[in-house]
């Protein structure tokens, strides 16, 4: 028998996020991320698309009793694929590892559609706490999207899953922003 597992590789790498105990740094194999809006959401988000060049990091965590429920509400809008033969993990007992990936119904952020800050600002904590910088500026170089408008909600988060960042933290988001030509609107 196998357990199944999630790789994570978003707003699931932030612990603080979700409910997931049972859950160990990863790494997938053929996946990229990129920045993208639907119609199912107000602001775009981040998805995995299949990339051969790639590998991103993240978490794989177990869903206990195989209860995905939960976990697909959380991530409407997301198809659940295997990914098992694609992610190296820690893990010694047999697995299934699921990634969710938006089908091809998406659309590029626009001035309508800005990425919310507060979203970025709780994914890239995450790499920050689990991967220290040298991950989290993987994060970025391994996400596409970066074109987008970034709206700055900072002081009134429109993100669900809004965490305060350490000044460490907020500066270090701020600081790749900058060097990348990136200036939030607010």
């Amino acid at each position: 028998m196998t357990d199944p597992f999630f790789f994570g590789y978003g707003s699931l790498v932030n612990r603080t996020t979700h409910i997931y105990e049972d859950a160990h740094r990863a790494k997938a194999r053929g996946w990229r991320r990129m920045w993208r809006h639907t119609d199912l959401h107000p602001s775009p988000f981040l998805t995995a698309v299949p990339c051969a060049q790639t590998e991103i990091e993240g978490l794989i965590a177990h869903v206990p009793n195989g209860d995905w429920q939960a976990l697909d509400a959380r991530e409407t809008g997301y198809d659940r694929l295997s990914a098992t033969h694609q992610v190296s993990h820690p893990v010694t007992r047999p697995v299934e590892i699921a990634i969710y990936s938006v089908p091809e119904r998406l659309e590029v952020p626009d001035l309508r559609h800005p990425i919310l800050l507060s979203y970025l600002d709780v994914v890239v904590q995450g790499y920050l706490v689990e991967f220290g910088e040298d991950g989290a500026h993987r994060f970025f170089d391994t996400t596409d999207g970066w074109d987008a408008p970034i709206k700055d909600d900072r002081a009134a988060p429109d993100y669900p899953r809004h965490r305060v960042l350490s000044a460490s933290e907020r500066g270090f988001v701020d600081d790749r922003l900058a060097a990348m030509g990136i200036v939030p609107v607010r």
